[in-house]
């Protein structure tokens, strides 16, 4: 099975929440020695549970795990939906013996209805006891909803190895798209890998446009462990997380629901990158320009 970065453990596992047995449920570990983080998350106004738990999680630039369950979104359930999200993390923090606070959760799934708590903690602690670094594939595909094939992708610089998986198949719009994603590298990151990243997802993630609709739980989260040793200058390493981010973005506009044309639109001559933005996404949600 394909292998996690240097420093990173993870397993994936069906812990009930899909009634097709699939996969349902992951857990990602950063054993380290860092434990750098940056994240993008939607600009919907109406978020989940998990993306306003996590948003306060990765303020601090420290992020120790992630788990991500599919088959269920746990937006709009109000306060006991949050608490279900305080829960998960907090059953995490206890079984890998880290703080609650350096948890991201991730959901996605049916919105309006509650999770299966028990059943995400008790698939918790499986989990926690079959961690290994050859999981990848397991990984991606628990986190997938509609989406017909898992997506990963990897790119190495300088002994440094960046692997990312993503889903996401329908609502796919910026910010973000109905999408998850986690890019987990051995490289230590650069000091103001926040404001890079935010710029790689602006010119990846957010650049594919396939129903104009935003979703409430859209994450990326960017997880490095360090453990290659090796710190890789500010401009090659863009270059390398911006390969891994745009062929998990050409995984998700390939694969999403409905779709038979993948079309790239290049603008030129505009004023600014802005407006050629706003030209190029006025065209490609042109429904006339789509049933042509």
């Amino acid at each position: 099975m394909a292998s996690l970065p240097q420093g990173f453990l993870a397993a994936g596992m069906h812990a009930g929440l899909k009634s097709s047995g699939a996969f349902d449920l992951t857990l990602i570990q950063n054993v380290g020695p860092r434990f750098d983080a940056a994240a993008v998350y939607t600009s919907n106004q109406v978020v989940a549970a998990p993306v306003i738990w996590s948003r306060e999680v990765t303020k601090g630039s420290i992020v120790r795990a992630a788990i991500l369950n599919s088959g269920g979104a746990n937006a709009c359930t109000g306060p006991e939906g949050f608490l279900d999200t305080h829960r998960t993390a907090e059953k995490v923090g206890e079984l890998l013996e880290i703080s609650s606070g350096e948890v991201v959760v991730c959901s996605t799934g049916l919105i309006g209805e509650r999770l299966p708590l028990e059943k995400i903690l008790n698939g918790a602690q499986k989990l926690s006891q079959s961690m290994r670094s050859d999981s990848l594939e397991d990984v991606a595909r628990a986190i997938m909803t509609t989406d017909t094939v898992p997506k990963i992708a990897e790119h190495e610089i300088r002994s440094t190895r960046t692997v990312g998986i993503a889903k996401g198949a329908g609502m796919l719009a910026p910010a973000l798209a109905t999408m998850l994603s986690v890019v987990m590298t051995d490289a230590i990151l650069p000091p103001n890998a926040q404001e890079m990243f935010s710029r790689v997802c602006d010119r990846t993630f957010n650049r594919i446009d396939s129903d104009g609709c935003m979703s409430t739980n859209d994450q990326v989260t960017l997880m490095a462990s360090g453990a290659s040793g090796v710190r890789p200058d500010l401009a090659e390493f863009t270059k390398n997380l911006q390969a891994v981010c745009l062929d998990l973005a050409k995984q998700l506009q390939h694969d999403a629901e409905g779709s038979s044309h993948d079309i790239t639109i290049t603008v030129s001559g505009a004023a600014s990158e802005a407006d050629a933005e706003e030209v190029g996404r006025s065209v490609a949600r042109n429904n006339l320009f789509k049933a042509a």
